[in-house]
């Protein structure tokens, strides 16, 4: 009988399925869906409401801290009533009632009592007073779906149950008894009876005052449940697939969580006029890597697939890539922060990227290039960077949407040829502003595993590894660098769009559109946030007009403003260090720099060759003409330093730089040594011409460019050796060729000459 009584309870004595409960950082419930079983069944409580515990044991079991399990005096009083009276009275404890939910709500048979008097005893050993009573404020019905004190407490009032008030408490209190009084616009009068009289009985024991009794029964009843809070919508159902019938808290602020929703809500009625449905915002703690905001998608409808969390789906990526390129070239020593790059037609193998203007800027500053989106320096730093060495820093930084070889991206993979989700783009950005942090806040020092997913559980705290005092991805100084020029560079082109960048507080950020107009992005960080919006349309639709700039920074910067101002990033003075830098060029000084400034570049910034543009040059005492020894006296000539660029580059350079000087020409009968004066523009090497047609389906001529570094000259043009044409001040020739294999032959006046292979095609019929 010992062991029988012993053994006589489960090990789990509820197994039964239960919601998923998404609360707060601050602990309150902001989402939740139902229990696979399709009960509102909160998990457990922790513990049980001082008002909702008064109430129930004096209506439940006055005597429940004394007995052992069952009161033998309520069960004698119920037999007898059982037996002498029609109606049916039941003499079980609050410890049998739990027995008995546990059991399913067997029968109620004499047998079934013993044996819930059996259990309800051993209960009492196993449990404490305060867990039973916890066990069956968590299991009781309250009526229709509703399982469980918290869960009744959201659904017939909205608020926790820590918050109810007496005429709430009282209320929840008698519904166990009969679960069908909460049916609107049915039996209320007798629900209204039954609490009334608790209320009075509590009044009586000295348990609520006069006054708290009278506004109690002021209270009115509850009526059908209400809607459960559901402030994040995606990362509530996230967390039910990743977590399925737990509570979560999450670190999620309620308040910031709000005014996201009404930021995206707004911002959804404006882009909606361009046919523009999904949108999605993601702001993380940057110190504890912990989402602090979660908007998965617009509240667009089920037409427009707004039930799909963009946060975690991969889309092109557009040009947010581009800031670690630019940080991992810093870091390596390869260039300086504001160098000179190349902006001119480009052909790799066949691939010709494009400006997203169609414009050529002929040499740009590295930062303004990377925070201005240009694709042909992007794509040309990366091909000299090493496309396999970035593909393999992106792994290191944790970007492992990236699943396919390198070389199935291509220099592609820079401008949007690969793709990431909003969840791992803004993470690494994160991970990039607290490695930062870290250096200057703990002695110069890093972390190892910086580059980690966030979390959005609030009692998670992400192990980020030991401190060591070399980088394992980028270094603070390259980090730092890359950030000041997002923040000094990186503005609105247009009027219209300045508006929103005004008013904002510091803050590094880029902007990303995909190909075809499909993808928009803003993302950036503060030393103490990271932000992440991508804008688009979930079945990747795209519109024109899409882009960063317009459908998504705008939504950037209202988040931005939300947010409590955090500053500016500190200088890594350690991983820093200062250097001449050519003014003009942005190149380490060479001695024939004349304009020298000190730049605080990255440590390794000290790698990188001298200005490659200037040099010195030789004058006559005008200063007017280019002379050497062979054509005038050494004694009389002038020393002078220039800014010389290559053809092409000066070619377009000079077109939006009005300040650049083209060199002085030659002297007469000075002979020139330059090794290259001129460089064909159109066609570029390796470049095949496509011949297209025009309305009548004739093809049409193609023209031919030429850059030359003397203002005055006079080009001569040969196709296979034979003489087609002369150009002067601008080269440019337009020929009629058939498709074919031809070498094409530039020579100047002065007897220099620049010769390529060309090929042409005809336009497919397509």
């Amino acid at each position: 009988m010992l062991l029988l009584w012993w053994f006589s309870l489960p090990n789990h004595l509820f197994s039964d399925p239960t919601s998923t409960v998404v609360n707060s950082s601050d602990g309150m419930l902001i989402g939740a869906r139902v229990a696979s079983d399709g009960q509102w069944r909160f998990p457990e409580m922790d513990s049980v409401p001082e008002r909702y515990k008064q109430s129930v044991l004096l209506f439940e079991d006055e005597y429940f801290y004394s007995h052992p399990g069952f009161n033998p005096i309520s069960i004698l009083k119920a037999i007898g009533h059982n037996l002498t009276k029609d109606s049916r009275r039941g003499g079980s404890t609050i410890t049998q009632q739990v027995v008995r939910l546990s059991r399913k709500n067997k029968g109620r048979t004499y047998w079934e009592k013993v044996i819930e008097i059996v259990m309800a005893t051993r209960l009492e050993v196993r449990h404490s007073k305060d867990e039973i009573l916890r066990l069956y404020a968590s299991y009781t019905p309250f009526g229709g779906n509703v399982v469980g004190l918290e869960t009744a407490s959201w659904r017939y009032f909205g608020i926790p149950a820590h918050e109810l008030s007496w005429g709430q408490a009282t209320a929840l209190a008698v519904l166990p008894n009969a679960p069908s009084l909460i049916f609107p616009g049915k039996n209320e009068k007798a629900f209204l009876e039954k609490r009334n009289r608790l209320l009075n009985k509590l009044n009586e024991k000295g348990i609520i005052d006069q006054t708290t009794y009278d506004l109690a029964l002021a209270e009115p009843l509850p009526q059908k449940p209400v809607p459960l809070p559901d402030l994040a919508s995606h990362l509530t159902e996230r967390i039910r697939l990743e977590h399925p019938g737990n509570r979560i808290n999450t670190s999620l602020d309620r308040n910031l969580q709000r005014q996201l929703n009404l930021l995206a809500e707004r911002q959804y009625q404006q882009l909606k006029g361009n046919e523009i449905h999904n949108l999605a915002i993601l702001v993380l703690d940057v110190e504890t890597r912990k989402v602090l905001g979660y908007v998965g998608n617009a509240p667009s409808g089920k037409e427009h697939a707004s039930y799909v969390d963009i946060i975690t789906k991969n889309r092109s990526t557009g040009s947010t890539l581009k800031p670690f390129l630019f940080a991992s070239i810093l870091d390596e020593g390869q260039l300086l922060p504001h160098s000179l790059v190349a902006d001119v037609p480009t052909v790799i193998n066949g691939y010709q990227p494009q400006n997203f203007d169609k414009k050529h800027r002929g040499a740009v500053t590295a930062s303004r290039a990377i925070s201005r989106s240009l694709n042909i320096p992007a794509v040309r730093l990366l091909r000299e960077y090493g496309l396999e060495k970035f593909y393999n820093k992106l792994k290191k930084m944790k970007v492992n949407a990236l699943n396919k070889p390198a070389s199935h991206y291509g220099l592609s993979l820079i401008l949007g040829g690969g793709e990431s989700s909003l969840w791992e783009v803004t993470s690494t950005y994160a991970a990039m502003a607290s490695t930062l942090n870290q250096f200057v806040d703990q002695s110069s020092t890093y972390r190892i595993n910086e580059f980690l997913p966030p979390t959005y559980v609030n009692d998670r705290t992400i192990d980020f590894g030991a401190t060591q005092f070399e980088p394992t991805v980028l270094g603070a100084g390259a980090i730092y660098s890359t950030f000041q020029s997002m923040f000094e560079v990186n503005r609105p082109e247009g009027d219209e769009n300045w508006h929103f960048f005004d008013s904002a507080q510091p803050v590094a950020w880029k902007t990303g559109t995909s190909f075809g107009f499909k993808d928009a992005w803003a993302v950036g960080v503060t030393p103490k946030y990271a932000i992440g919006v991508w804008a688009g349309n979930a079945d990747g639709e795209g519109r024109p007009g899409l882009t960063g700039i317009t459908a998504a920074a705008p939504l950037f910067f209202e988040i931005l403003e939300t947010l409590p101002p955090s500053g500016w990033f500190q200088e890594p003075f350690d991983d820093l260090m200062e250097l001449e830098v050519c003014t003009q060029s942005g190149y380490r000084a060479s001695v024939y720099c004349d304009d020298i400034k000190k730049e605080l570049v990255p440590l390794h910034g000290s790698r990188t060759g001298p200005c490659p543009y200037h040099h010195q040059l030789f004058l006559d005492a005008s200063e007017q003409w280019r002379v050497n020894s062979e054509c005038y006296p050494m004694e009389e000539m002038v020393a002078k330093n220039w800014f010389v660029l290559p053809p092409t580059l000066e070619y377009y350079y000079a077109q939006t730089n009005p300040n650049y000087k083209q060199l002085p020409p030659y002297l007469a009968n000075c002979a020139t040594s330059e090794s290259q004066l001129m460089e064909f523009i159109y066609p570029k090497k390796n470049e095949a011409i496509l011949l297209p047609k025009d309305m009548g389906a004739k093809t049409s001529g193609v023209v031919l460019k030429l850059a030359h570094q003397m203002a005055d000259a006079t080009v001569f043009w040969y196709v296979d050796e034979r003489y087609v044409g002369k150009t002067e001040n601008f080269h440019e020739l337009i020929l009629e060729l058939e498709p074919g294999a031809y070498i094409l032959t530039a020579v100047d006046d002065k007897g220099n000459s620049n010769q390529q292979p060309m090929e042409v095609r005809k336009a497919s019929a397509n």
